[in-house]
């Protein structure tokens, strides 16, 4: 009988690696950082090919520009390590502050609807002060990028973990019956 793919000693083995790689980007926040950086810049470069690839397919001169520009600006965030880690946390907190307003319009409008609004009108203040307080102080704003890219592999890791473990007992009972 052949084992259920769900069961597999890897998933195990990605929660554990996962795991003890937030634990390392927690303990090396400045080294973190770099990779940070790295993974950004290589992100937008590859959206940029996505761009270029699909303007070929559909003669979109406006995809064409988006998608040199991503390639562009891609190459100068990989090759300029220090510049990315500076505007990090500019864009971290710009996306965080544009949550934060989506969810107090969003809460708004719940609120019309005669629904609970309380909590999604908190998490879009929260945002919008985390935004802001990240915006005036640099150091913040790279503790924040660490703590959160940290905190998302540890969760991630134990969970896969967790399934794993879920998933054997799931496939135990699969087979014996």
């Amino acid at each position: 009988m052949q084992q259920d793919k769900r069961c597999s000693i890897w998933h195990l083995i990605a929660g554990i690696i996962m795991l003890v790689l937030g634990i390392v980007v927690w303990a090396n926040p400045a080294q973190s950082l770099l990779g940070i950086a790295l993974y950004f810049g290589l992100i937008i470069f590859l959206l940029g090919c996505g761009y270029i690839t699909f303007s070929l397919q559909q003669y979109s001169g406006w995809y064409m520009v988006i998608g040199l520009f991503d390639v562009f600006m891609g190459l100068i965030f990989m090759t300029n390590l220090g510049l990315t880690v500076d505007t990090l946390p500019i864009f971290f907190a710009l996306w965080i502050l544009a949550s934060g307003v989506i969810q107090i319009t969003g809460s708004w409008e719940i609120r019309k609807l005669g629904m609970p609004w309380g909590w999604s009108m908190l998490s879009g203040l929260i945002g919008v002060f985390l935004a802001y307080y990240i915006l005036h102080s640099e150091q913040f704003g790279e503790w924040a990028l660490v703590l959160t890219a940290g905190t998302y592999l540890v969760v991630y890791g134990i969970i896969s973990i967790a399934e794993y473990f879920y998933f054997r007992h799931y496939c135990r009972l699969a087979q014996t019956a």
